[in-house]
């Protein structure tokens, strides 16, 4: 649990900080892309922080993260038609991208950290904090497509539009789903939990 606590805070950390980084750098463009973008990671990091922090009961909490999971998923389907319908992306200098990439990676590998872990012990905690990640990850990936497609290559701007479609879309229903397997999943962990204490 320890490691786990260690692996979330710093995930935490990446958050807060590059919710900070998309919220003034939207504010300093007018984009409401990174605006949005910006707040989906503040969002995230509060719930984590709350996760991390509070004694409440599992299984409430779970029921709790969910539906918070299912009402970010209204927003980030917002920035998904806002993508395909007037902000495509843009372009930004090759340091940014490599950071921008690098966050990616990195959080894909710790939600794939959380992902064994979860599945190692089965706590309820640690499937919030594995769909957190996942929620997270996901979402980093597609602002780094976006932003690849507009700042490397010479790609067709409806080929741009397709891959922003079809990505967005996908992420936009695992959030979905992930908010729902919380929902949907607490009785099964709980009864599962008490089936391995006994």
């Amino acid at each position: 649990m320890d490691r786990m606590r260690k692996t979330t805070f710093v995930s935490l950390t990446l958050n807060t900080v590059f919710s900070a980084y998309h919220l003034v750098l939207g504010i300093w463009s007018r984009s409401w892309w990174l605006i949005t973008l910006g707040a989906y990671y503040l969002v995230l990091s509060i719930i984590r922080f709350y996760v991390l922090r509070t004694n409440k009961q599992q299984a409430s909490m779970m029921r709790l993260v969910g539906v918070l999971l299912l009402i970010l998923s209204l927003p980030l389907a917002g920035t998904v038609i806002l993508s395909v319908v007037k902000d495509r992306g843009q372009k930004l200098h090759e340091i940014l991208m490599i950071a921008m990439a690098a966050y990616a990676f990195t959080k894909i590998t710790l939600a794939t950290i959380n992902l064994i872990k979860a599945r190692k012990y089965n706590a309820p905690k640690q499937l919030i904090l594995r769909n957190l990640s996942f929620a997270d990850a996901f979402v980093s990936i597609f602002a780094l497509q976006r932003s690849m497609l507009v700042s490397f290559g010479e790609m067709k701007a409806s080929h741009i539009l397709l891959f922003n479609i079809l990505t967005g879309t996908a992420v936009w229903l695992i959030v979905l789903l992930l908010g729902i397997n919380l929902i949907g999943g607490n009785k099964f962990t709980m009864a599962k939990s008490k089936t391995v204490r006994f």
